[in-house]
């Protein structure tokens, strides 16, 4: 019977392991068949439209560089070019050179980096613990927000701050869903249903501080975590 009982228990993790393993897009490699300075056309789409990827440029002598970061607009694998700075450095000259036919993509950069934004302690203990990612505590971003002066999460703050931290995907519990996304195209990317969210929510998000201080007159220690995650 204890054999028969683990045996089910054993069946029933895989299961729900290989349920949810399809729930994060995985990285993929592809090239640039057409350019025009802004809009671009893979040779194969990426699995999912909104991803984004960074296009690496050859110059030759195993020399490359990360040239731009580009979006999947549409499932036939076309795309546009979203921003052409990637790591700034003042003490480090920009690459100038345009995105080209021929270069490499890497789709899905960074998104096994992620940020989780969740209603309290226990769901996020849950789901960090069930996922083997790179995750970014919720107390950096929460720092970064009142650096920054703003209260809440925007998707304007959090491509920002996905870029100062390299962080390649977001992942939000709404009240019946959760869902990922794509801080660079700015895109859901990946989207499931969720029960068990609490009517008692964190605002704007659980993290190990009160409140977001960002100011003198700030309020951003009042308000509701699932409009602020619907507006996301």
């Amino acid at each position: 019977m204890r054999r028969i009982a683990l045996s089910i228990l054993l069946f029933l993790t895989l299961f729900y392991s290989s349920l949810y393993a399809g729930f994060f897009p995985s990285p993929v490699t592809r090239s640039i068949t057409a350019s025009d300075g802004t809009h671009i056309q893979l040779n194969k789409p990426f699995p999912v439209t909104g991803m984004s990827g960074i296009v690496i440029h050859n110059f030759g002598n195993q020399l490359e560089a990360i040239t731009g970061y580009i979006a999947q607009t549409s499932s036939s694998g076309e795309g546009k070019l979203v921003a052409k700075e990637i790591i700034h450095h003042d003490e480090l000259p920009s690459i100038k050179t345009p995105v080209a036919k021929g270069d490499k993509v890497i789709g899905g950069y960074l998104y096994n980096t992620v940020l989780l934004l969740a209603p309290n302690a226990e769901i996020y203990a849950n789901i960090t613990d069930k996922y083997h990612k790179r995750w970014i505590h919720p107390d950096l971003y929460a720092m970064f927000l009142s650096k920054e002066g703003d209260g809440y999460p925007t998707r304007e703050n959090l491509a920002k701050f996905a870029k100062e931290y390299q962080v390649g995907l977001i992942y939000i519990i709404k009240k019946k869903s959760a869902v990922l996304l794509d801080p660079i195209s700015g895109q859901i990317v990946a989207k499931r249903a969720f029960k068990g969210a609490p009517k008692k929510a964190q605002y704007p998000f659980f993290m190990r501080f009160d409140s977001i201080k960002t100011g003198i007159f700030s309020e951003s220690g009042e308000g509701n975590y699932y409009q602020t995650m619907e507006r996301l």
